[in-house]
């Protein structure tokens, strides 16, 4: 297959996507949209950024050729940082596509369609009917807010005990339960983070990076390892780290001849978008305070049936009151 059929079927399929559609790069998950189509070059633009970016024929060609001389699996991360868009819009074509967990650009006979464009621009599921999750720290998180929309946290002092017990109640509780449900999203994201690329959501950014540690082997292990190279076992008397790591720096001793040496993956938080946090929050509480009719009273019948449910089991009550009821039943 030539590159110049590819081409002109590439450009064709563009062409017919919806103008609100949006496409994401593939590794940093930047969202952009095409804005014209054109017979050499395909013009887009960054959500968020007016400037417009060419997509130039002779770069596609060079793509084509690289994944044809991978045997028809080309490693994503071999791009350049400014190529990821060039594998999103060569993934619109039928013999290609991007598998988002391999992290990969494919030529296949059997392409099931690019993963990377959303059929509609705007990505608001505002409209949409949503329904209560049935994760823990959803029903803590409501709590807490009403708590402290009833109460003034910033003079902690003048907040009674029985309200400061609830408070301490449901902030361990979403912070618990948050931290869970934090565990499991990063379980499913390492699966998704590729090397270090950062990925972009709307409110931040996440990449994958590790963590290394490491312990001391046993006793003799360590010991006997300095004395075969050479260090006398009394001047290591003891293991301790320092000076292990000073004889390591006069020996041809490797770190892991004498450490154990763990390395494990993790998913740091890179950026925190506040202006957008603070503008959805907003929307929130502009939304509350224009709901009406039943849908209001349901809501806050939620409320308040989740806060009687909680404040049986957080009410304040002193020892003394507890030892009076405990002795007349």
């Amino acid at each position: 297959m030539t590159f110049g059929s590819t081409w002109q079927n590439l450009i064709e399929n563009v062409e017919e996507l919806p103008s609100d559609a949006t496409l994401v790069t593939p590794l940093s998950r930047k969202a952009f949209r095409v804005t014209d189509v054109q017979e050499q070059r395909v013009l887009i633009q960054y959500r968020d950024d007016d400037e417009t970016i060419p997509l130039q024929r002779d770069q596609f060609e060079t793509l084509f050729q690289r994944v044809q001389d991978s045997r028809g699996e080309f490693e994503l991360d071999r791009l350049p940082p400014d190529a990821e868009p060039y594998a999103t819009v060569l993934s619109l074509h039928p013999r290609f596509e991007i598998a988002d967990r391999e992290g990969t650009l494919t030529e296949s006979e059997t392409s099931t369609g690019s993963p990377l464009v959303e059929a509609q621009g705007d990505t608001d599921d505002g409209d949409e009917e949503r329904e209560e999750p049935d994760v823990a720290v959803y029903s803590d998180a409501l709590l807490l807010i009403d708590a402290l929309e009833r109460h003034d946290v910033t003079t902690l002092e003048d907040v009674e005990t029985p309200a400061l017990v609830n408070l301490y109640t449901l902030l361990s509780d979403v912070q618990r339960n948050a931290n869970d449900l934090r565990q499991d999203v990063r379980s499913v994201l390492l699966d998704r983070l590729h090397h270090d690329q950062p990925v972009s959501g709307q409110f931040g950014s996440v990449q994958r990076t590790s963590r290394r540690n490491r312990s001391l082997k046993d006793d003799g292990v360590v010991l006997n390892a300095f004395e075969a190279a050479g260090i006398e076992r009394e001047r290591l008397t003891t293991v301790d780290s320092s000076k292990v790591d000073e004889a390591l720096d006069v020996t041809e001793l490797s770190e892991t001849d004498v450490y154990e040496v763990e390395e494990s993956e993790y998913v740091r938080k890179a950026d925190v978008d506040e202006d957008k946090k603070e503008t959805r929050l907003q929307g929130l509480k502009d939304q509350l305070a224009a709901t009406q009719g039943e849908e209001a009273d349901e809501l806050r019948e939620e409320i308040e049936e989740l806060e009687s449910r909680i404040e049986e089991l957080t009410e304040f009550r002193s020892g003394r009151s507890f030892h009076t009821s405990a002795g007349g039943s």
